[in-house]
């Protein structure tokens, strides 16, 4: 897997030991949320009101 498949779009520190990151997949546009705390960390897709995730399709928006 290449190192720059997944690119970080947003962060936010929710406190001193947690954050959450939204990351996208460049080959999918798959959007997902990655929050960790100290030593624990959870990845699950962002899904729009149908339960269907949210696909960023204009890889322009990508930063990099």
């Amino acid at each position: 897997m290449a190192l720059d498949r997944f690119d970080i779009q947003g962060k936010d520190s929710l406190n001193l030991f947690t954050d959450a990151l939204v990351v996208v997949d460049r080959e999918t546009g798959v959007n997902y949320l990655f929050v960790h705390r100290g030593y624990g960390g959870g990845l699950t897709p962002l899904l729009d009101s149908d339960g269907k995730p949210i696909i960023t399709k204009d890889k322009d928006n990508y930063k990099r």
